[in-house]
């Protein structure tokens, strides 16, 4: 690490025609003076959420044996080399009056079951990202965002009597606030990093043809700013640059090809037509958001209850949903099978750019606990019982990770809620339905 005398303000922004880019954590923001504080105090602490639908097969995810010595499953294979950032939580469950797809969504940052509706009388609880945001939120731009693969265009009823805008987000601002969840990448880049001034789609087009880049904008601030950098920042100060770039390139193509014809399917504006680069677009900016601190809280869902999305690009034509519904037939279940390890390999995709980019003095995976799992276990049944669960990265030195935790089943989903929590400096006695906190994780 370079200590300079005079350190640049942490919130420094590069300000352009219509622009402004806000800049990764850089040496040059740590001035001399408090060089030794900065390395002795605690690093960031930042939370991530990335929830997958209608369940998972069990037999192929679940870890035989507990502790460090475990057996690296099937549809876990993926995340294989992040063995030790992993761990692995069984025995958890979210146990309702309905074992039904609204449950699973609900309950999962929640831990209450929602409330039986087809109007617009919702009734859940507020959910563990926000109690978390509330408190990371005095320190950021902006206090968490709630992001999505899938546009939510479910209205009415869904299964069992309620409502589906149960299964349209995760988030839940009160027990009767739920958070929408943006899908359009262009919108979140702007979000981030950019000055939309409104969101009118015809007028943001106007300013992308007028400025068709942020970092255009800003050319000239760059170059003096660099010219203040030692090495390690102006290396840094690169990368991070370079990625800005590239996701612009990659929205700008999706954008490029809004007019052409697609069979089947429906491209919003900045939404790529590729599944698998919409997914990675999304993680990049997440890695953007934590980078630049702009917000400490990121919930992502790859996909919603009742997606009906397919997936031919792993082989799987048929729709996800129905498939789930497997009747134990074993073709069913190993395309099932198919479609839980596609989506972790979109985790370790994720887990791979948070390591590769430095954060103080380590990387953003050793500051962050990202919680990854389903709100049902057998989608077949319906099961909100034995949930799918893992969390991944350092937590900033408070997880302690590449072991399996076999949890007395049940257990609420809701003890994981409290001792993660409180390992991201928001203690809360109760919470959900939560009896106390998980004892082997809540000493570490």
């Amino acid at each position: 690490m370079m200590i300079s005398k005079k350190a640049l303000p942490r919130r420094t922004v590069l300000r352009g025609v219509g622009a402004t880019l806000a800049l990764p954590l850089l040496d040059g923001m740590v001035p001399a003076l408090t060089a030794m504080s900065r390395t002795a105090a605690a690093p960031v602490r930042r939370l991530g959420v990335v929830y997958v639908p209608n369940g998972i097969v069990m037999e192929q995810w679940t870890p035989l044996g507990a502790g460090a010595g475990f057996e690296i499953t099937p549809i876990l294979k993926p995340l294989a080399r992040f063995r030790d950032r992993l761990l692995v939580v069984s025995g958890l469950s979210n146990k309702g009056p309905d074992d039904i797809h609204e449950t699973g969504a609900t309950s999962f940052l929640t831990g209450v079951p929602p409330k039986r509706t087809q109007g617009s009388e919702l009734g859940a609880g507020v959910s563990m990202d926000q109690l978390v945001a509330r408190e990371a939120g005095r320190h950021t731009q902006l206090a968490s965002l709630e992001l999505a693969l899938e546009s939510f265009d479910d209205v009415g009823t869904c299964g069992g009597g309620y409502t589906c805008a149960y299964t349209n987000t995760i988030c839940w601002r009160s027990a009767t606030t739920p958070l929408p969840m943006e899908t359009n990448p262009r919108t979140v880049f702007e979000r981030l990093l950019g000055d939309t001034g409104g969101t009118d789609p015809a007028a943001r087009l106007a300013r992308i043809e007028q400025n068709r880049s942020l970092l255009d904008a800003v050319t000239d601030k760059v170059a003096h700013l660099r010219r203040d950098l030692g090495p390690r920042d102006r290396h840094k100060l690169g990368e991070y640059l370079d990625a800005v770039r590239d996701i612009e390139r990659r929205i700008q193509k999706a954008e490029a090809q809004v007019d052409e014809p697609l069979p089947d399917i429906a491209a919003p504006l900045g939404v790529p037509a590729s599944f698998d680069e919409h997914a990675k677009l999304m993680f990049d900016l997440q890695v953007l958001a934590w980078q630049t601190d702009l917000t400490r809280v990121v919930s992502f869902m790859i996909s919603r209850e009742y997606s009906g999305r397919t997936y031919p690009q792993i082989g799987v034509p048929e729709a996800h949903h129905p498939t789930s519904h497997h009747q134990q037939d074993p073709d069913k279940l190993e395309k099932l099978t198919r479609i839980n390890t596609y989506h972790t390999s979109l985790l370790a995709y994720y887990l791979e750019k948070l390591r590769a980019t430095p954060d103080g003095d380590g990387s953003l995976l050793d500051h962050v606990a990202v919680l990854y799992g389903a709100g049902l276990s057998d989608g077949n049944r319906h099961s909100s019982e034995n949930l799918p669960i893992l969390l991944a990265g350092g937590g900033a030195g408070t997880l302690h990770c590449g072991q399996h935790l076999q949890c007395p089943d049940p257990t609420p989903m809701s003890n994981l809620h409290v001792t993660l929590m409180d390992k991201l400096g928001v203690p809360i006695e109760q919470f959900g339905t939560s009896t106390g906190e998980i004892r082997e994780l809540s000493g570490v």
